[in-house]
């Protein structure tokens, strides 16, 4: 009689931990990073559908730092310092970056202030962060990457 409920049974045991794993990815120790994975984000008050809108974001990829979860919600904050609450489906956990700071910041073939220009960033460029290594981190903006100083980098080094 067993034997004919052990392929259900395994069947129930492999979907609950199929249901559980993206919940588990949901909880991460905060604060942390967290990009913007839409055209367009509502940061609202406060943590439901219910609070009104402070301020909408139209930039996918841009960086956000989670300071707070409840339930399916993020309190967020971003480069300026603006915090809200996002909801989380609408972020992921690809690493970006924002260049911040005075001047533009060089993109180098190499992680060192000797290394060759390859570009220049104006402060407010975003882009995917890649590796870091003693204050560098690679930086790709839209297929264009080099090294930049992780200091002109928000998004970059612990949250």
């Amino acid at each position: 009689m067993f034997k004919r409920f052990l392929p259900v049974l395994a069947l129930g045991v492999a979907f609950a931990f199929g249901l559980t794993s993206p919940l588990s990815a949901q909880q991460r120790e905060v604060p942390y990073w967290a990009t913007i994975n839409t055209d367009e984000l509502n940061m609202r008050v406060g943590p439901s559908l219910e609070f009104k809108i402070a301020w909408v974001y139209r930039r996918e990829g841009l960086p956000l730092k989670v300071v707070r979860v409840v339930e399916g919600w993020r309190l967020v904050r971003d480069h300026d310092g603006t915090e809200g609450w996002v909801t989380s489906n609408l972020l992921s956990a690809e690493r970006g970056a924002i260049v911040v700071g005075e001047g533009l910041a060089a993109m180098r073939a190499a992680p060192a202030d000797n290394g060759k220009l390859k570009w220049n960033a104006e402060p407010g460029v975003s882009g995917k962060l890649g590796d870091c290594d003693a204050g560098w981190c690679l930086f790709d903006v839209n297929g264009r990457s080099g090294w930049v100083k992780t200091d002109r980098l928000w998004g970059a080094g612990k949250p």
